[in-house]
């Protein structure tokens, strides 16, 4: 079964200057970065990698905003040049499955070369799984209801930070909270541009925080 959505429609009767800081979050916190930003917050502001020198976390963290970042954007740019999408916004359910098969690639190698190397941490371990079981399950989804990419890039890593701040002996209750804040104001951003029906943005929420926990069970 295969589904069409058209493009949400705009104009959602908010005052503009709320219309374009919902813009602005929604590229700032937009599903290519927000991996990077839950990876780097681990390297720098927990002690998970205890022993890493300043430049080892800054080689690993390139690493893996070339792998959650560049890769699928320049998948997505190519594939607008070629024809294979509408839009690089990606509003319709059929542009989107070209990204999610490639990211998906993307996202397993990632997950399958820190699995296999023991200096890696379960923590990260545990997020690269996540993320590519939620791009999996995004692509079967997709062919139902264009659930938001926002929403299950934020289930995520909600759920891996309130693991890691369950699971540490270290005081993360204050970026637990602002991580929290960062996630209802990049949720509600989408619904005030009318991006998506609130359905498709909780569903999106649902996916993302049952992925991470499924992972969490199985590392």
């Amino acid at each position: 079964m295969s589904a069409t959505h058209a493009p949400a429609s705009r104009g959602s009767g908010f005052p503009p200057a709320i219309q374009i800081a919902a813009r602005v979050i929604s590229v700032i916190f937009h599903p290519l970065f927000i991996p990077v930003y839950g990876i780097g917050f681990v390297l720098y502001f927990t002690n998970v990698l205890p022993g890493l020198a300043q430049g080892d976390k800054q080689q690993l963290l390139i690493r893996f905003l070339v792998m959650y970042t560049v890769f699928p954007l320049v998948t997505v740019l190519l594939a607008k040049a070629l024809g294979f999408v509408n839009t690089i916004y990606l509003r319709d359910a059929k542009d989107r499955i070209i990204p999610y098969i490639a990211c998906g690639i993307y996202y397993f190698w990632m997950w399958w070369v820190l699995k296999n190397q023991p200096e890696f941490p379960r923590e990260l371990v545990m997020l690269a799984l996540a993320i590519f079981l939620a791009s999996s399950a995004g692509l079967t989804v997709n062919s139902f209801v264009k659930v938001s990419m926002h929403g299950m890039s934020v289930g995520v890593m909600l759920t891996f930070f309130l693991l890691l701040a369950l699971n540490s002996d270290e005081s993360l209750g204050y970026y637990l909270s602002i991580s929290f804040l960062i996630g209802g104001a990049v949720c509600t951003a989408r619904l005030v541009n009318s991006d998506h029906r609130p359905v498709e943005v909780y569903l999106a929420l649902l996916i993302g925080a049952v992925c991470q926990l499924i992972a969490y069970w199985v590392t």
